[in-house]
């Protein structure tokens, strides 16, 4: 009983940690988002089409280089 206790402590610390970077991550990114927005005028749909293209844009750099 007492191991099972230690290892539901264990196993609830680990998702505690995991939790609070994801949201501290989500806070950073959306920080990022309002102020490209504020700044330049970038929307969110702007990012979002950037990063659709982003394999194609990297295929195409490396395609140039050789």
């Amino acid at each position: 009983m007492f191991v099972s206790l230690i290892v539901a402590w264990v196993v609830f610390t680990i998702l505690v940690k995991i939790v609070k970077t994801t949201v501290s991550s989500a806070m950073t990114i959306a920080a990022i988002v309002v102020l490209l927005q504020i700044s330049y005028g970038i929307t969110p749909q702007d990012i979002w089409n950037q990063i659709i293209h982003l394999p194609q844009t990297l295929s195409q750099t490396q395609g140039s280089g050789k």
